[in-house]
């Protein structure tokens, strides 16, 4: 029996964009753009007839910007919405709302006049396409098991960016660091966690996967809404009590440990896990330098980026969480880091920021 192919619809005011997004999606023979529509009002029209698994929404178009329409679509007929943006700070910021406001996730619009596009970029577009159709949205529940999965390239482990675990990470200190991973879903899911921790929580750094400048404007906002200080990661910043370091898209951050202390190296790489930053990134050099004195915490999200680095973690001494079921936009890559043994408990969304405290309490 074929497996039903995940039906897009795709909105943006550049007939050129449309034709590229069009192209780009069903390279995949899991996806189908069943239609494209220049405007909301050409796309409400459409979805009276025919309701597709996913949109991909343009942020800035005329007649009615994609912000409102989006509004509009939660209130009356809840679809997965992937937002689709150009690389730039202000429409970053854009994006947050839209977050806010219910779409599941944000993709970079295809580069035109690029004959080639980057490759992974396409496939970018491709995986969270895919991901978003297998969104919780305002109750929409859907199959949580494993689809088939195209492989176009090789699928790269953390091995491609550091060496695994030697078993010998430095003794246990005073200080405790937080390691944390999410994707789809988890820009609304990560404000809820800090935004319910106190100004002296330890040290904390994040993966999310979302392109360059979104992260920025992510850490930004989050600075203006939590007790604790939020910023995109540098390379050589220190992770130091009452702040969170946000991996900055498009890079791998890594934790490091200079005698007492730790501090973050952001570098370039390929695509680990198929998404850089990459959580396995992230955990395995958790693993490596900190051993008990971190906790990891994978949450909602599309894949399985996280679940073996988690897995090293807790082989190292960290204590390790997963976000469950219920409460994920997406369960994936809880679900495999579950499947793999490497947590040590499942938990809510809301009682996360408890159970971290508590973790790292001396």
């Amino acid at each position: 029996m074929l497996k039903a192919k995940t039906r897009v619809l795709v909105i943006d005011d550049s007939a050129s964009v449309r034709q590229t997004m069009k192209t780009i999606l069903e390279e995949d023979p899991e996806l189908e753009v069943i239609a494209t529509a220049a405007d909301p009002f050409a796309a409400a029209r459409y979805l009276q007839t025919e309701l597709p698994d996913v949109i991909t929404l343009d942020v800035e178009m005329p007649r009615m910007d994609g912000i409102t329409f989006l509004r509009k679509l939660m209130q009356q007929c809840p679809i997965p919405v992937v937002m689709c943006s150009s690389l730039t700070e202000e429409g970053s910021e854009t994006l947050l709302e839209a977050m806010a406001a219910g779409a599941v996730d944000v993709i970079l619009k295809p580069r035109l006049g690029v004959a080639d596009h980057l490759s992974e970029a396409r496939m970018m577009i491709r995986e969270t396409v895919k991901g978003a159709a297998r969104a919780r949205v305002k109750g929409r529940r859907v199959s949580t098991s494993t689809p088939s999965r195209i492989e176009p390239q090789a699928k790269l482990t953390a091995d491609a960016v550091l060496p695994p675990p030697s078993g010998k990470a430095m003794s246990r200190t005073t200080e405790m660091v937080v390691c944390i991973g999410a994707s789809t879903g988890g820009t609304e899911a990560l404000r809820e966690v800090l935004e319910a921790l106190p100004a002296n929580s330890p040290g904390i750094v994040v993966v999310q996967h979302m392109p360059e400048n979104f992260t920025r404007a992510f850490a930004k906002r989050l600075d203006g809404l939590c007790e604790v200080s939020v910023k995109e990661a540098e390379d050589g910043d220190t992770v130091m009590r009452g702040h969170v370091l946000i991996a900055p898209g498009g890079r791998h951050t890594m934790l490091e440990r200079q005698g007492a202390r730790y501090l973050v190296s952001v570098r370039d790489g390929p695509l680990v896990s198929r998404h850089r930053p990459s959580v396995d990134v992230l955990f395995r050099s958790a693993a490596r330098c900190a051993g008990s004195n971190a906790v990891g915490i994978i949450m909602t999200g599309m894949g399985d980026d996280g679940a073996r680095g988690m897995l090293e973690m807790k082989q190292g001494g960290a204590r390790t969480f997963a976000q469950d079921e219920a409460t994920s936009i997406v369960f994936g890559m809880p679900k495999e880091a579950i499947a793999r043994n490497a947590v040590d408990k499942v938990i809510p969304l809301g009682a996360i920021a408890r159970e971290l405290l508590h973790a790292t309490a001396r």
